[in-house]
């Protein structure tokens, strides 16, 4: 799947405390893409928004937790 992600907003977790070791996501109309905030331009991993969901609702229940 190729989807451009130019022009997207990426935006950091709330949870993030403002620090720099983090992730940043963006969202549109097609996929969800995540990078590494501290260095953005060594990549983007994307997801559909299933797969996307699927990822949120396991962490969400702890299913990696620990591992």
């Amino acid at each position: 799947m190729f989807t451009s992600l130019s022009g997207s907003e990426w935006r950091k977790s709330s949870y993030s405390g403002g620090g720099n070791d983090c992730v940043e996501v963006a969202y549109t109309a097609t996929a969800v893409g995540v990078r590494d905030s501290k260095n953005p331009a060594a990549g983007t991993l994307v997801f559909t928004e299933n797969q996307w969901h699927g990822f949120l609702t396991g962490v969400r229940d702890g299913r990696w937790h620990g591992q």
